[in-house]
């Protein structure tokens, strides 16, 4: 029990499909085929923005402005797109580009300028979302480009593209963080900066590489969300950087950073977006939801801070049980 209880993927699994199990038996309607569909698309955006999230939190930091760069990524390729007429092939580069510089900013702004990044990032959610406003007079812009949607809601062979977005950066994520340097430099940041430093790291400079994935990933959502949409607007992307905080701590990733999986984040966004569409089927207004989605992370904090004092338990809980059969 005490293996499964520490395993990095098995829990956040198991969460998973518990959750799922009791959402199917409160409506008939979360397993229908439409539905299901309509799930792992909705998850997508999260699950995507969520690697980027849970690499910064692995660092021992933490992203707030996601949702609110989302916001103003959205508004920037509105403007590129619709008004200043850029095609869509040289827009959405751009974007990415733009994604990765922002979060380049908040990286170093917090690793040089030695400002917590609760702090760099909480005032980036109010100055992104601000920025966004300021263009189009703070109203959305429709209707982009008619090639954008496919981005979205195109298939390939039959399956939803979005699947192969997921399957590419979880991919990616995965081998970065297992099999290369960098990924062995962030955990090794996130675990003990002071011994990082003494074994050669340059702790600044992978804390603000860390700090870009999550722009260029942010960056990679806002673009799904304005082909989801067809549009920008300077409300989206609204809680969504707690959603991808979420993920992160749900699938196993410790605030206190150095330790996770990447892997185990996917399944720990199905499972935010699993409660709020068992929700949404369930009637139950937006404000339970939010309720409920703090609940998540409260919970998921307490067990990731009480993780060694309930392995210790089960071990003396199940110890002392074999201990007796034997006797």
């Amino acid at each position: 029990m005490k293996r499964i209880f520490d395993a990095q993927l098995i829990g956040p699994f198991a969460a998973m499909v518990i959750v799922a199990l009791i959402v199917s038996l409160t409506t008939d309607r979360f397993l229908n085929p439409g539905n299901l569909s309509n799930l792992f698309l909705q998850v997508s955006i999260v699950a995507l923005i969520a690697i980027g999230s849970t690499v910064v939190i692995f660092a021992a930091g933490i992203d707030l402005s996601a949702g609110s760069m989302v916001a103003l990524l959205t508004m920037i390729l509105a403007q590129m797109l619709k008004f200043v007429g850029l095609p869509l092939m040289m827009a959405l580069p751009l974007i990415l580009i733009v994604g990765g510089l922002l979060g380049l900013c908040l990286g170093f702004i917090t690793s040089y300028g030695r400002i917590p990044s609760f702090i760099t990032t909480l005032a980036a959610l109010i100055a992104f979302r601000g920025l966004a406003l300021t263009f189009n007079n703070g109203s959305p812009i429709f209707s982009l480009d008619p090639g954008l949607e496919p981005i979205f809601y195109g298939k390939l062979a039959g399956i939803p593209l979005p699947f192969f977005y997921l399957l590419f950066f979880y991919a990616l994520a995965a081998f970065t963080m297992n099999f290369t340097k960098l990924g062995r430099e962030i955990y090794a940041v996130g675990g003990n900066p002071s011994a990082a430093v003494l074994t050669g790291i340059n702790v600044r400079k992978v804390q603000a590489i860390t700090f870009a994935i999550a722009g260029f990933m942010t960056a990679v959502g806002a673009v799904l969300m304005s082909a989801r949409l067809n549009s920008g607007s300077p409300n989206y992307g609204q809680t969504l950087e707690l959603q991808a905080i979420a993920a992160a701590v749900v699938g196993g990733a410790s605030l206190a950073g150095g330790r996770g999986n990447i892997l185990a984040t996917f399944m720990g966004a199905m499972t935010i977006v699993i409660v709020q569409n068992g929700l949404n089927l369930n009637a139950a207004p937006s404000s339970v939801q939010n309720i409920v989605l703090g609940l998540i992370i409260l919970l998921a904090v307490g067990i990731d801070m009480w993780r060694v004092e309930l392995s210790a338990m089960l071990s003396y809980i199940f110890g002392k049980n074999t201990s007796e059969k034997r006797g």
